[in-house]
């Protein structure tokens, strides 16, 4: 099993050679860079620096392009920022890193430099006001604004994803669905119009939207990779088991769902164990 989208049939994407707008045909395969130059039809040229982007280490904020932030440290912001607006919800206007810590069983000195690195600082023996760390925190996530995105494969998968408030909530907006099914096509998933892939290109051009969330099936992921890159997407959200082959200056972040689940039922076997 891959994921929900990948299990069900009805989010398949058609046949791996697809027409783009105009008269450029997309040909299957993995992305080079030879390819990409060809493909995006001489817009960003043949060649890439590939020290514009590196997967393996940290992940550069909007508002400090020139630095980078431990990964770790990134995808904990959003639990301080779940723990932060309960305890805002229960009346608690300050806070310290020891209230943090103890309600995510953390360290008080790995919150410490996690929130530093928002730029916030606290008061000695006080802590932070609630407010002012929640907005520092959704700040440095860039989740004050929010971004709008496209989501290619409208199958399960794709589906949940755009009836999810909390994406919205923090700050991504679902404006459109794409997929091949004559059946989709449109129609509309919680209040969000369904267009043929191949409108894909046109409508990035004149919304400029920077974000696609991929939730095709396995076999048909590099290719509407593919098809985000030429039309403009500048970071794609990759709900597939795929590895995908795109240029550096694309940003990609794996959801990887099976080996979350590796983690729970490995864990889970542990727990069973230990308490025979």
């Amino acid at each position: 099993m891959d994921t929900p989208s990948h299990a069900n049939t009805d989010a398949v994407l058609g046949p791996k050679t697809a027409r783009l707008a105009g008269n450029e045909e997309l040909l299957p395969g993995k992305w080079s860079s030879a390819g990409a130059g060809r493909l995006l039809g001489g817009r960003r040229g043949a060649s890439f620096d590939r020290a514009e982007f590196d997967r393996s280490g940290g992940i550069a904020m909007p508002f400090d392009a020139t630095r980078s932030y431990p990964l770790a440290s990134v995808r904990r912001m959003p639990q301080y920022l779940r723990v932060l607006r309960e305890m805002k919800a229960a009346g608690r206007s300050v806070v310290s890193c020891t209230h943090i810590a103890d309600a995510l069983q953390l360290g008080a000195v790995q919150v410490r430099k996690d929130l530093a690195m928002t730029g916030i600082v606290g008061k000695p023996k006080v802590g932070y006001l609630t407010d002012e760390l929640i907005g520092s925190i959704e700040n440095f996530l860039g989740w004050q604004n929010t971004h709008d995105a496209f989501l290619v494969g409208v199958g399960s998968l794709g589906r949940a994803l755009m009836g999810y408030p909390g994406l919205e909530e923090s700050g991504l907006r679902i404006v459109a669905g794409f997929d091949v099914d004559p059946a989709k096509v449109g129609t509309q998933v919680h209040g969000r119009e369904v267009f043929h892939l191949d409108r894909l290109y046109d409508l990035c051009q004149r919304m400029h939207v920077l974000i696609g969330i991929l939730t095709v099936p396995a076999a048909a992921a590099q290719d509407a990779a593919n098809m985000m890159v030429f039309a403009g997407i500048k970071a794609i959200w990759n709900y597939t088991p795929v590895q995908l082959e795109t240029p550096p200056s694309v940003v990609v972040e794996d959801v990887r769902l099976t080996a979350s689940l590796a983690v729970l039922t490995s864990r889970l076997r542990q727990a069973i164990s230990a308490s025979q």
